[in-house]
């Protein structure tokens, strides 16, 4: 890039070139040259997070009178421009950058700032609010003051970041990011869980042999197997659920080490209040300051939470897998859709497709819970210096689990179809139906009827009928493969 598309900004360090049209600054600039790592940025949720905890500050320090009420006035209306997505590109510090989150804080202050000095522009602020256009000269000379970088009106650090610190906003967007994500999240597991369970309806009747050590058990209905899926993953969102819970104490008005050093004493509550109103989310003051700033234990139970989703993800697609095996050569009891031929060389192939994604999306996430873990406990004294990779482990934890169950959901569970003359074939073929003669011939007469078919290939049924061990009438109640079922 040359010279002429780069203007000069200067910052505590010296004199950084910037891209000349940026509304980032210096120390987003040097941040970009320092981190060249993964070429990713921060998620969607985080930006939208710290845009709401930015008009949270600028309200109440308004309100409360510390910084002046045009300032106040622009950075909120700035701030909602970001919450509103319409900055997304000029977030450009990669998600793994120095401690804290110190560069992705200050890429927000310095966004808000000139476009804060923007919105201010062709107006002058004399200490409170000019009504009405300044003459032509007055105009310029305003136009030429809030030019990209010049922060006269609105600073990075004094204003946007007034009475605040990287220490309680990043955690406290951090949070928020997480909740705002998780709200994505939920109804996706609720549309997958109740698939699961219209499933289970649909194929109550559908009877076929149950496996334990994967091999033969005694007979189950493949609904109740569906039904068993659709409480799994029921139950892994109420954890994940508990676990968020956690995420609404926030420490915001904490500053650097959580003793609200340069805030206003009504400052904490009436920002989280207010961070409250624009998130729309329940959010309360932490405990305690020290806390929330030394420990991120919500997000590793968070993380701990979609873990065991994952955990449940990657064995029921597995399960799908097994129980669509074949068509010749595997079990065959369910169909998947099909979705794209399977193959470059065998021509009718058709692959489990949306069920091997999902299982990879849940090994992501497993690995994803490691790194968070790690961070977690990797804080030291007043603060855990780790957070960003916590936020964008989580974060995309969240993302690639919403988007892969959807897919799931619409794309697969609710197109199966069952092979109801496979199942019931297993259903009546396992030797496992040998269980139910336990109370009247003994365990060990029955093991020999189990060694016979196995040996013959002929059904349990077939070989007790044969040696008369049972009447028709008890083979036909005692052996009958429904009621072995249960409800």
């Amino acid at each position: 890039m040359g010279s002429t598309e780069m203007r000069q900004e200067k910052d505590s360090l010296g004199m950084v070139e910037v891209p000349a049209g940026a509304m980032y600054g210096a120390q987003t600039a040097r941040a970009v040259e320092n981190y060249p790592i993964s070429g990713m940025r921060a998620a969607g949720a985080l930006i939208r997070a710290i845009g709401m905890v930015k008009k949270a500050a600028a309200e109440a320090n308004g309100e409360l009178g510390v910084v002046s009420k045009e300032r106040a006035e622009a950075i909120a209306i700035a701030a909602q421009e970001v919450i509103d997505g319409e900055w997304d590109k000029e977030f450009v510090v990669d998600v793994f950058q120095a401690g804290a989150g110190v560069s992705f804080h200050m890429n927000a202050n310095e966004v808000i700032a000139n476009r804060a000095n923007q919105r201010l522009a062709g107006f002058r602020v004399r200490g409170s609010s000019v009504e009405g256009e300044v003459s032509e000269d007055a105009a310029v000379a305003d136009a030429e003051a809030a030019a990209l970088g010049r922060y006269e009106w609105v600073h990075p650090n004094d204003h946007v970041n007034y009475g605040q610190s990287t220490n309680d906003v990043f955690p406290t967007a951090m949070r928020l990011g997480t909740l705002l994500a998780l709200e994505g999240l939920y109804p996706v597991l609720d549309g997958l869980a109740g698939s699961f369970a219209a499933k289970a309806a649909e194929f109550d009747g559908v009877l076929k042999a149950g496996r334990t050590h994967m091999q033969d058990a005694t007979p189950i209905r493949l609904g109740q197997e569906f039904a068993a899926y659709g409480v799994a993953i029921r139950k892994a969102k109420e954890s994940i659920a508990r676990a968020g819970e956690g995420l609404r104490e926030l420490g915001l008005g904490g500053s650097a080490v959580g003793t609200g050093i340069n805030t206003h004493p009504e400052y904490r509550a009436l920002a989280i209040a207010k961070l409250a109103a624009i998130s729309g989310l329940r959010l309360v003051p932490a405990e305690d300051m020290r806390w929330a700033m030394q420990s991120c234990a919500p997000m590793a139970e968070v993380s701990a939470g979609l873990r065991g989703l994952a955990l449940e993800v990657i064995r029921i697609a597995n399960d799908l897998r097994l129980l669509a095996s074949g068509p010749n050569t595997g079990f065959n009891e369910i169909h998947l859709p099909s979705l794209q031929p399977g193959s470059s060389i065998m021509p009718g192939k058709i692959n489990p497709v949306l069920a091997e994604l999902a299982a990879m999306v849940g090994f992501q996430v497993v690995g994803n819970d490691t790194a968070v873990a790690m961070a977690v406990q990797a804080g030291q004294l007043e603060l855990n210096v780790m957070m960003p990779t916590m936020a964008y482990s989580v974060l995309q934890s969240v993302t690639i689990l919403t988007n892969a169950l959807r897919e799931l959901d619409v794309r697969c569970v609710r197109g199966i179809t069952a092979n109801v003359a496979r199942c019931e074939f297993y259903a009546q073929s396992t030797v496992a139906l040998a269980t139910a003669l336990n109370p009247f011939i003994g365990y060990a007469k029955a093991a020999e009827l189990v060694k016979e078919s196995v040996a013959t290939g002929r059904s349990v049924i077939e070989i007790a009928r044969e040696k008369g061990v049972l009447s028709e009438e008890q083979i036909a109640e005692i052996l009958d493969v429904g009621k072995m079922t249960g409800e």
